[in-house]
Order: structure tokens, then C-alpha cells, then sequence
């Protein structure tokens, strides 16, 4: 079995998370999982599928808020799942899929880790 690796880039960027929908993203659901929980098994799910690496990006420390990108997708315009603190009380994380590069739209494959 060929290892799988995710690919963490750390990127300090002041406001993101408490933007209610960053631009161009399409809304895909709430999590009562910590942000770091959801990315991680965005992450881990897409790596498994395409046996590719797949690459997170922290926007906000402590990986409060996090892109992670869809297999052979690149930071900064790649199709990425966002995920982000929730506003709306109801739940911890928000997540979002923000279409961009030439990767598929797999924003469905997200709604297992919710």
C-alpha cells in the first residue's frame, strides 16, 4: 500500500474567520466537530480516494480555520473545502467548497465528515 500524505502550509491571514461566506464559495453544511476534526477528515477521505497528497492550509492559528484542497489542486485559487468557526451559534464549524483550478467538484464527498 502506497503511503498517503496531507501536506500542512501554515499562512497567517487576519479576518478570515469571521467572514460569513468567503467569495465564490458554495455553502455545503455545519458540523458540531471542531474545525481541526473536519478538516483532517476532508483531508484523509480525499487522500484515500485519489491516492494523491492533498494539501491543508491553515488560514487562522491553532488551525481555527482551514482550506483544504482537492487532490492536485494548488493554494492560493484551487478547488478547496473551507472550513471555518460557525456563526450561527448552532454549531461549531461551518464548511464550504469554493469551485476554482481544473479539479472536480467533490464538494459532496465533505458531508461525511460533518
Amino acid at each position: 500500500m502506497k503511503p498517503i500524505s496531507i501536506l500542512i502550509a501554515t499562512v497567517a491571514v487576519s479576518g478570515c474567520a469571521s467572514q460569513p461566506m468567503p467569495p465564490s464559495a458554495q455553502a455545503v453544511g455545519e458540523s458540531q466537530q471542531p474545525v481541526s476534526t473536519v478538516s483532517q477528515c476532508i483531508g484523509q477521505k480525499w487522500a484515500n480516494q485519489s491516492q494523491q497528497t492533498v494539501i491543508s492550509q491553515v488560514i487562522v492559528a491553532n488551525n481555527q480555520a482551514m482550506d483544504v484542497y482537492v487532490p492536485g489542486q494548488q493554494p492560493p485559487n484551487g478547488s478547496a473545502a473551507l472550513v471555518r468557526p460557525s456563526w450561527t451559534g448552532n454549531s461549531k464549524t461551518w464548511v464550504g467548497f469554493r469551485p476554482g483550478g481544473s479539479g472536480g467538484n467533490t464538494g459532496g464527498d465533505i458531508g461525511g465528515c460533518l
